[in-house]
């Protein structure tokens, strides 16, 4: 089972850097996407699918923000979801399209279901009163997470998180981190709420899992000023996050750099 995250900075915009057209060869079963930047009405069907080389199609779903050009989440599968769930029941969360679950047959023997969750969390970066906000998407979606490891353990169902968490949880997960101690994103608040999450809640950090020491090749993104990428100072801040089940069944784990199609670049997470 192989799922892919990438937050396409604007699905459109990615599609024409050719992110489609590497999906339709990356042979995935799932792929989560973050930041649309789009309406339903904006998506083409040749945006909505994602055709592969087998002659089979990834149909998707999506959860946009209401706001024109913001945000938005959004999930490719093989099959089609036997449910979904869009947003966290919070109204400011939910209207910036944050959260996205879509719940499937498992297609992993030994697993009786899965749930893929394509998730944008909140940048603080731009002003103070976008990290209250984010800080207060920290406090809301803990619950949930622990509710759908607890769904986890009493189910079988397993969850597979993966998108953009907008924190480097560790000094191994950005170039510069002695620079970026008390700016958004590796703040201690937001290190140890990720801390929290897999000490506490027990979440796996699958690429943690697979490579505990890799640094410059785990980052998946990179700022647009001077020559950032080109230097490769960048963040890891896109995670897989999984219940222990499914991420035990973790095989690699790696980030795509061949190709650019956004400011971000695609997680790639086999399972066997």
């Amino acid at each position: 089972m192989r799922v892919i995250s990438l937050n396409a900075n604007g699905l459109r915009s990615a599609a024409r850097k050719g992110a489609l057209d590497w999906l339709s060869s990356a042979q995935a079963d799932f792929v989560c996407i973050q930041e649309l930047k789009a309406q339903p009405e904006d998506l083409s069907d040749a945006v909505r699918t994602i055709g592969d080389s087998s002659g089979q199609t990834l149909g998707s779903v999506v959860l946009c923000a209401v706001q024109k050009g913001y945000s938005g989440v959004g999930l490719y599968s093989r099959a089609a979801p036997l449910a979904t769930q869009a947003g966290i029941g919070v109204p400011e969360f939910d209207q910036e399209g944050r959260v996205l679950r879509a719940d499937f047959d498992s297609p992993l023997a030994g697993i009786p279901a899965v749930s893929v969750v394509s998730l944008y969390a909140p940048s603080g970066s731009a002003s103070e009163a976008r990290q209250a906000s984010k800080f207060r998407f920290l406090s809301a979606f803990l619950p949930v997470l622990a509710a759908w490891h607890e769904e986890s353990r009493t189910t079988g169902r397993q969850f597979v998180v993966c998108g953009d968490w907008n924190i480097a949880h560790t000094e191994r997960d950005l170039k510069n981190w002695k620079g970026n101690q008390k700016n958004s994103g590796f703040l201690p608040e937001e290190r140890a709420w990720m801390t929290q999450v897999f000490t506490e809640l027990g979440w796996v950090d699958v690429y943690r899992q697979l490579h505990p020491l890799e640094e410059a090749q785990a980052y998946t993104w990179w700022s647009n000023r001077g020559q950032a990428r080109a230097n490769n100072v960048g963040w890891r801040i896109d995670y897989q996050v999984a219940t222990p089940g499914i991420a035990a069944r973790a095989q690699s784990a790696y980030v795509y750099k061949a190709q650019s199609f956004s400011d971000h670049a695609p997680l790639v997470v086999d399972y066997q």
